[in-house]
């Protein structure tokens, strides 16, 4: 059988993340409230919330599923794919977020080019 050792973490340590997860929290509640603006088309508050999400969840897997302590090859390749995949998801995400949004599709409508007949269907 393979050794595992344990890795104790202190309560000290446990607090010192909690009060980083709740000013992260109050952080994204304060952008919320703050115009950032658009930078291509896509709007900065949102990239600001998902990367403060982003850092709140790696530190969750990092201390609390104990991901930093392991030295295990397969736990760390996982972990960035999970990282590869999440970034990608966000990219394509906001991509599409970003396209939705034009003056075009605003005033005309989601079928671009159609009219809207006000008669009934006979």
């Amino acid at each position: 059988m393979a050794d595992h050792s344990e890795h104790v973490v202190s309560a000290g340590l446990y607090w010192l993340i909690w009060f980083a997860l709740i000013v992260g929290t109050i952080v994204t509640a304060l952008v919320a409230r703050v115009d950032l603006g658009t930078y291509h088309g896509i709007d900065a508050n949102t990239v600001v919330a998902l990367f403060i999400a982003t850092c709140k969840a790696s530190v969750v897997v990092l201390i609390f599923m104990h991901v930093k302590y392991t030295s295990e090859r397969m736990t760390k390749i996982i972990l960035i794919f999970a990282v590869f995949w999440l970034v990608l998801l966000l990219v394509l995400s906001l991509t599409d977020y970003s396209s939705r949004h034009t003056e075009q599709n605003s005033t005309t409508g989601a079928l671009v080019g159609t009219e809207y007949s006000s008669q009934p269907l006979a």
